[in-house]
């Protein structure tokens, strides 16, 4: 009986630690949006390493390609300006994947500004893990108004 319940309890630990790296990078990539919504400037630089890139493709009207780049401080200005609730942004976590400190997820989003709906895209984080953390190391999105259904 003795030994049944160690194997449980083992079995156990190691569902929940294999759990435990998508969970993560679910939990510090949710939590940035919930900073988003709450116009809480803190708590979303708290979720990127200190050294993260934000890009963003650009499609112009005359279907010229470009990437932006945005530095965590101005966005993270950007948000804290935001009234609470103003800034929605709906994902769904498409693709998880690790490699020891390294984490890649793909999500596909539609973003809602002061509740109505504004564009969609695919969000694609590269998270790295620091001092047992995950952080946002990279972030870049697509943005368009139309296939989002």
């Amino acid at each position: 009986m003795k030994y049944a319940i160690l194997l449980i309890i083992s079995l156990n630990a190691f569902t929940v630690k294999s759990q435990t790296s998508e969970d993560s990078i679910k939990t510090v990539i949710n939590r940035m949006f919930t900073a988003m919504k709450n116009g809480d400037a803190a708590m979303l630089k708290s979720c990127f390493a200190d050294s993260a890139i934000l890009q963003t493709v650009l499609s112009s009207k005359e279907g010229k390609i470009s990437v932006e780049t945005e530095p965590l401080a101005e966005f993270a200005d950007f948000v804290g300006k935001q009234e609470k609730g103003v800034a929605d942004e709906q994902i769904v976590f498409e693709t998880l994947k690790t490699d020891g400190q390294l984490a890649l997820a793909w999500a596909p989003y539609k973003f809602y500004y002061k509740g109505k709906f504004s564009h969609c895209g695919i969000d694609s984080f590269q998270l790295v893990k620091i001092n047992g953390e995950w952080k946002i190391q990279y972030l870049i999105d697509t943005r368009r108004k139309t296939g989002c259904e």
